[in-house]
């Protein structure tokens, strides 16, 4: 996979998308900054930062994930894979529901995906070295470019959605003393079910992570 590296942008997400548009950049690719000044997080929140953080975004055609794959959990499949990764590289973190990466309580990162025609974007900030966004860091000395480079050979054995959600189904348990954000509102946790296409059964409607 093609990577293209910044040492600044304003959001790998954003230069992606406008490249794939533009015919520029073709799936697959992976771009990098080392700094980040206008990210976009969850909900439209910005997700920033400088030197020592990760921050990267990844476009694979929607064609060459798994065939088992609801494209409405990609956030979960895309996610997961990568606290995968840093679990090998010595890291202890965990996924909230759907897409926010944290060390015991305190959230360290996030991801956003969106479809863009017949390709997948996804988005990952994580705090390594310095907290940021109002969130903790985990103070790791891994460099964003081992990282990307170890979560891109994972990311490329595409692993059945079947066997990331075996594994996922146990961590949920986790989320449980957690909310999360549906239509603007907060709504606990401590009592969803998680389906098998990775939605949850909240107060008897079924959510999907919307992003």
């Amino acid at each position: 996979m093609e990577t293209v590296s910044f040492e600044t942008l304003p959001s790998t997400q954003t230069y992606l998308i406008e490249q794939l548009q533009r015919g520029d950049l073709q799936a697959p690719v992976a771009v990098l900054a080392l700094e980040q000044s206008d990210g976009v997080g969850s909900r439209d929140n910005e997700w920033s930062g400088g030197k020592g953080n990760f921050f990267a975004s990844i476009a694979v055609r929607v064609d060459k994930l798994p065939d088992d794959l609801p494209l409405s959990s990609a956030s979960i499949y895309f996610s997961f894979i990568m606290k995968k990764t840093l679990e090998s590289l010595g890291e202890n973190i965990w996924l909230k529901w759907p897409n926010d990466f944290y060390k015991n309580d305190d959230k360290i990162g996030g991801t956003i995906t969106k479809k863009v025609n017949d390709v997948l974007v996804c988005g990952i900030g994580i705090n390594l070295k310095n907290s940021q966004n109002g969130y903790r860091a985990l103070q790791s000395d891994i460099l964003p470019e081992s990282l990307l480079e170890n979560y891109l050979l994972a990311l490329w054995k595409f692993p059945k959605w079947k066997q990331i959600f075996s594994e996922y189904q146990v961590e949920f348990e986790l989320s449980r003393k957690f909310s999360v954000h549906i239509e603007n509102y907060q709504k606990s946790l401590a009592d969803a079910s998680l389906c098998e296409d990775g939605s949850l059964l909240l107060g008897g409607k079924k959510v999907f992570s919307l992003r």
